[in-house]
Order: C-alpha cells, then structure tokens, then sequence
C-alpha cells in the first residue's frame, strides 16, 4: 500500500493553521493523540511511584510503559533504558559518568558530522581527565563519513567512539554497523545518536551494533524528553551513578528526581504514532513500528528524490550528495539564508535560517556564503507542499 499522508496529516490538527511545516529539523508537530495523553494524565491526581494507593500504582505503570515503548521503537530491553529531560542532558550525565575511568593518555573518537550536543560534553570530558579527542572528518563535497579513516581513528587507547546514525544538516547516514566493528575490535564502548535517524524510518540497536543510542522524543512529533537506550542492561550497573540516591540501580543511576509523568504518557503515545503510521500495519508494537517506518522511508526516498531534482532544475545548491540520507537539507543561495527564509515565510512556509557558525555547517564554510536554510521533511509533508517550496525559491531567480 502507498503512504497515506492525507490520513497522517488527519492526525495533526495543528496542519490546519495554513503553513507548510519543513522546519522539521528543529521538531516534528505533535498528533493530537500524543496531546490528549499528555491532558489525560494532568488530570490524575500527583503522587510518586512505590506506593499501594491507585495514583501511586498509575504513575508506576506510566513510567514502565515509557520504557517499554522506548525499547520497542529500536528493539531494545525496557530494563535498559534510560529517561530524561532531553538529549542533551541525559548525554552530558552520560558523559560525565563513563569519563570517570578515563585517565592521561586515553582517546575518544568525535565527528564531525554530528551535532554540538553529542561533542561538546564528551570533549569537555576527555579535556578534564586528560584524555585527547580524535575527529573523523567528513568529505567536503559529498557530506560523507567515510568508515575507512576509524581504521586509523580507533586503537588500543579509545574508550569511546561517538558517531550520528543520520545528520540533521546535511542528511547523511554513515555506515554505523562498520564503525561498530572497528569500536568492538578494540573494547572501545560506542554511543549512537539516533535522534533524526529514529523519526524517518526503523532502527535496532543490535544492527547496529551500538553499546548505547540516544533518542529525542521532539524529533518524531513526540514531547521535550529524551532517553538512552543501553544494549546490556547490566552496564548500567557498572557505570558510576549520577543519582541522588545512593542505592540507585539500574537505568535509575543516570535519571535524577522524579519524571514529568504527563509527557511520559505522551511519550508513549507518540511512538503508537509512529506504530501506526501505517494503517495496515499489524502485529506486536514493535513488528508494527518496522512496518510502519519502512512505509515512511519509501514516501520519504520518493519525495526527497523528487525536491532533489528540482532543486537541480531551479539552481539552488544543496550541501552534500551522500549515498545514503535522510530527509534533512541544507540549502545554499546566491541570497543570504535569513533573507530566503524570510521570503519563504512570507510565503507560508516554515523553514530555519541557520547563520552556520558552528558544527557541521561551519566546517563546510557555509557561514562564508551568507549560512544555509534547513529543510526538514517530516511524515506529514505531502507533494504539493514540496512543490509550493519549489516555486518559491523559484522566484528569487
């Protein structure tokens, strides 16, 4: 069966207020389901989990519903997953828990395709402990990771590799399963950032390879939290605790105070969402949560492949070309990128001006050109709103 993105769109009624959302680099718009989750577990009485009363006892099994949700959108183990405000909190414990055992000496391996958020605590990290940081490098023209360089990157001094399955700037999705070979090989423990790659088709973490994947629950329509996802359950153990309480165990070592238990309601209820984006999807969540994002690969492959071509057609440049990609843009114009972004918007489209001076683009000199505009398609994004973008860039000539 094709995609149907007029069903989807059916789910979100924020689609109806006129603009075309491509900014979903920055977050995908939420379904009403994931909002009427949210407003059903406000009006349950508070209380705190492990305890017999019935508030007690609801918001225990919101939470265990969250893991287990979480561990079924990439076939992980509910014990091993980890919850939290966002990713860029929950990397930060992480990284200051695992840096604990580094010593003068030691090396991690950073990218840099990846976002400042999988950097910047693993290098201030390895900088306190004396550890050196080692960066692969992305092809310049084509957007490329090449895996051949971890070769050389990963030896018997790397404690970590840390690598983005899909960039949200230029889309590309490096061979992840090889750099995990490479990390294995050595002992070297690898974290993966799965923030874009979870929301634009399936993902398993032992396909992966990956002793750890990061998750951003916006990034597929879902609420302000993320989550870590441990391959063995068990490490968590022998990780030093980042908790207040000092008989933490488990995934409970790395999450500090209670949860917002509303959004973990909504949480769950947006990956449903993605379960059941395919309206013929059947099965267990997890067997329905595969059929439903390989549907969305298909419709994004061919509507990505369709911007492509006429984005060729009008002249605008677009950062890199890898083999493999997500539906994340960066494009380049002889006009600077908030002035295109400011002329989309006036055409009722919603994309982000990114000025490029950090990260991905800034190493791609982007900021040199006048920045880039970021384009996000999403599992609502429909053909004529691809067009309507076309002809708008179209009029700048």
């Amino acid at each position: 069966m094709a995609f149907d993105v007029a069903r989807v769109r059916g789910l979100i009624p924020v689609l109806g207020d006129g603009w075309i959302h491509l900014d979903a680099v920055s977050g995908m718009q939420i379904p009403e389901h994931v909002v009427s989750a949210i407003t059903a577990a406000l009006r349950v009485p508070r209380a705190l989990p492990g305890e017999g009363f019935a508030a007690s006892v609801y918001v225990a099994g919101v939470e265990a519903a969250a893991r287990q949700s979480v561990a079924d959108l990439v076939g992980g183990d509910p014990r091993g997953v980890v919850l939290g405000p966002g990713p860029a909190v929950l990397l930060r414990r992480l990284a200051e828990s695992v840096g604990e055992t580094w010593m003068l000496g030691d090396e991690i391996v950073v990218s840099r395709l990846d976002d400042t958020a999988n950097v910047a605590p693993w290098v201030r990290t390895a900088h306190s402990r004396g550890a050196a940081v080692r960066w692969a490098e992305i092809e310049i023209e084509s957007g490329e990771l090449p895996t051949w360089q971890f070769d050389e990157l990963v030896g018997d001094r790397t404690r970590l590799v840390t690598v983005t399955a899909a960039s949200a700037h230029v889309g590309t999705q490096p061979d992840i399963a090889a750099i995990a070979e490479r990390a294995r090989a050595y002992g070297a423990l690898l974290v993966v950032d799965l923030a874009v790659a979870a929301a634009c088709g399936p993902v398993g973490i032992d396909g992966l390879g990956a002793d750890v994947v990061v998750l951003d629950a916006a990034a597929w329509g879902g609420p302000q939290l993320g989550a870590l996802v441990f391959r063995d359950p068990a490490l968590l153990d022998r990780l030093p605790s980042c908790s207040l309480d000092p008989l933490a165990r488990g995934s409970h070592r790395l999450e500090l105070g209670p949860h917002p238990y509303p959004l973990l309601a909504g949480l769950v209820a947006s990956i449903d969402h993605l379960a059941g984006l395919d309206d013929f999807a059947t099965g267990t969540r997890r067997e329905r949560l595969i059929t439903s994002m390989d549907a969305l690969e298909a419709h994004h492959s061919a509507l990505l492949a369709e911007l492509l071509g006429d984005l060729r057609r009008i002249g605008v440049s677009v950062l890199g070309a890898p083999e493999y990609r997500v539906p994340m843009l960066s494009l380049t114009h002889p006009v600077k990128a908030p002035d295109v972004a400011d002329h989309l918007a006036h055409r009722g489209i919603c994309t982000v001006a990114d000025p490029a001076e950090d990260g991905v683009l800034a190493h791609l000199g982007t900021a040199e050109i006048g920045g880039a505009v970021r384009i996000g398609l999403a599992h609502y994004t429909s053909r004529a709103e691809i067009g309507a973008l076309v002809a708008a860039l179209s009029e700048l000539g």
